[in-house]
């Protein structure tokens, strides 16, 4: 009757096995650290890096307890803070020996302590957020104003193809402020441009007009359009920083929106607010122009735009660009890595239907003509692709250069990522250092240890041998817990240390149900045995309703929740699952152990009862 078979001590012993190997990366804490990762599309993270790290640590005499490298990072494993800050500064001089123009970002940051055979299965420790771990906290402002004017820019190139590909002349196309200015010669024509254009510009509103002996059509953005653009431009710079951020390897960044036009933008165990900056300025824009072939006919560059070309041979030439942009960024859809019809490594990217009929009509204009591509990263703009126009293409070119295929790779990845849609500033920068977080843990922990020893004691003297029987289940539950967050490598912050405590009091609730059941069953004149039967037979209901219907809640949370509320609702969703599993499998597996073996009992150690 209470015997379980043997398939399930097996169950609950592996469970207990391999919740102990997952929990067991959280006690071993972090160490400090030296993150060093890539600042430049042109510069690389591989294993020459790799290599010229260790010696330069090995040449300063700094020992080191591990190096560890990926696709985005190469990091430094080191004994404590004083090495740390030594290590970063001999890094730093070495990888960067121009400071006005730094390859790399040198960072201080944390790492596990774990063990390398708990590693190797898979086991590491919860990520910790901001508030536990600490780590850089910014408030971006995004410049709203920004967002419309580039949008009017990129409008007026789209107003200037559509004129020419409907054969209507005009006199120019300007920008005065927030309107887009047309000129014509004759109202007829402005008549019959206007009438072209409303069927297509749907967001400007175009108002006739008349500037000396000019015709005129004013177009400016209707209300409605400006705020979509608006929300456009912030979601856009939400989902850029989010791609770039993920693409350098940050754990568990947390960028979000706050308000109409501010973001949040927070890095758990950054310890320097500059890595931050640097990881957020690596989002790449592109620009596409025309080379200024008189300048650099004539070596005049006074007034022209001069961006640097890097060769093939590792040299750098100076290009004169004109100042008129062809294309933008945004007008890129998409971007593959490839290889050109010389077999060497190219970018292959397209564009949008407005985006490629600029290309065409420019390329049309200036055949055998220089056009460049230009990168910008970190406000610094680099000629990375500039050939000769050989023809007439729209929506779908190469840019080639001197790449190599993992160069192309990476171009590939931040034209996808796409560009800012608009501007942002820092209006709001914190670091909150390892020291506070680790003062916010310690109190996390006593107040859960406290809760969890009242709860223990509580229960022994209540339930005497069937109150420890709880206890141990709740031990259970709090180690697979802990378990399944290192195993879905979840972020704990202070409101999931709250969910654990919690979790802890919603845990024994089912373990008092259970032994307040038993008890009743005893009253009622069944034998040990059969009360024991009943009482968990008869629990479970109850049990199961109380906890389908927090979990209900936890999954709202969970759903429309954001920021600390979902922390909360993770750790409370799990806690419901593992306390079912130990209040019920885990506790019962225990009394079997105890009572099930014996055929007759004289009575249950579960406290005083009134035997009828």
């Amino acid at each position: 009757m209470n015997r379980y078979p043997l398939w399930k001590y097996l169950l609950i012993a592996v469970a207990l096995v391999i919740g102990l190997l997952y929990t067991l990366p959280n006690f071993y804490g972090e160490v400090p650290a030296v993150q060093v990762a890539s600042i430049k599309t042109t510069v690389k993270v591989d294993a020459a890096l790799l290599s010229q790290i260790r010696d330069t640590l090995e040449t300063a005499g700094i020992a080191h307890t591990g190096l560890f490298s990926d696709a985005n990072s190469i990091r430094v494993r080191l004994a404590d803070t004083d090495t740390q800050m030594k290590a970063r500064d001999i890094v730093e001089k070495a990888l960067n020996p121009d400071p006005a123009d730094p390859s790399y970002s040198v960072a201080l940051n944390l790492l596990s302590a774990s063990p390398t055979w708990l590693t190797r299965i898979g086991a590491l420790p919860m990520y910790l957020g901001l508030d536990l771990r600490g780590g850089v906290h910014f408030l971006f402002q995004v410049d709203m104003q920004g967002a419309l004017s580039k949008r009017l820019d990129s409008t007026a190139a789209d107003l200037r193809s559509q004129l020419r590909d409907k054969n209507i002349r005009h006199g120019g196309i300007s920008r005065a402020r927030d309107a887009i200015v047309i000129k014509f010669r004759d109202a007829e024509t402005r008549d019959k441009a206007r009438a072209a254009l409303d069927n297509s510009q749907g967001e400007l509103l175009l108002t006739p007009g008349q500037d000396g002996a000019d015709f005129t059509l004013t177009g400016t953005l209707r209300p409605q359009a400006e705020k979509s653009i608006q929300e456009s431009a912030l979601r856009q710079n939400i989902a850029t920083l989010s791609k770039r951020v993920n693409e350098l390897g940050v754990a568990e960044p947390v960028i979000q929106q706050q308000g109409a036009d501010r973001i949040v933008v927070q890095l758990p165990g950054v310890q320097d607010p500059t890595i931050a900056k640097e990881i957020i300025g690596r989002t790449a824009t592109l620009e596409v122009r025309l080379v200024d072939e008189a300048a650099l006919a004539s070596g005049a560059t006074d007034g022209v735009d001069v961006f640097p070309e890097r060769l093939r041979d590792g040299g750098v030439t100076q290009i004169p660009m004109k100042k008129q942009v062809v294309l933008t960024g945004d007008r890129f859809s998409g971007a593959d890595a490839t290889f050109d019809q010389d077999h060497r490594p190219a970018v292959s990217v397209n564009l949008d239907a407005a985006g490629g009929r600029i290309m065409r009509d420019v390329t049309r204009e200036n055949l055998k003509k220089r056009m460049a591509i230009i990168l910008f990263e970190r406000d610094k703009g680099e000629a990375i692709s500039v050939a000769t126009i050989q023809g007439e293409f729209s929506s779908r070119f190469q840019i080639t250069g001197s790449f190599t295929t993992e160069e192309t790779n990476t171009l590939a990845i931040l034209i996808r990522s796409g560009a800012l849609a608009a501007p942002m500033k820092i209006i709001e920068e914190r670091t909150i250092g390892p020291s506070l977080g680790a003062d916010n843990i310690a109190k996390g922990f006593h107040s859960t240890l406290w809760g969890f020893i009242a709860i223990v004691a509580f229960m022994s003297v209540y339930y005497l041998l069937f109150g420890l029987v709880s206890a141990l289940a709740l031990s259970t539950n709090l180690l697979l817990l802990i378990a399944l967050l290192s195993m879905l490598q979840a972020t704990l912050t202070l409101p999931g240390i709250a969910a654990i405590a919690l979790t802890l009091g919603m845990a024994i609730d089912a373990n008092v149900l259970i032994n307040e059941r038993i008890r009743e069953e005893l009253r009622n004149g069944a034998t040990p045995q059969a009360a024991i039967a009943a009482g968990y037979d008869r629990a479970w209901a109850t049990i199961l309703d109380s906890n389908v219907t927090s979990l209900i809640a936890g999954l709202a949370l969970l759903i429309f929740g954001s920021g600390p509320v979902r922390g909360f609702a993770v750790v409370h969703c799990l806690g419901i699952l593992t306390s079912m599993f130990s209040a019920v499998v885990v506790s019962r597996g225990i009394v079997n152990l105890i009572y099930g073996s014996r055929r007759k009992l004289a009575g249950l150690s579960i406290g005083n009862v009134a035997w009828k």
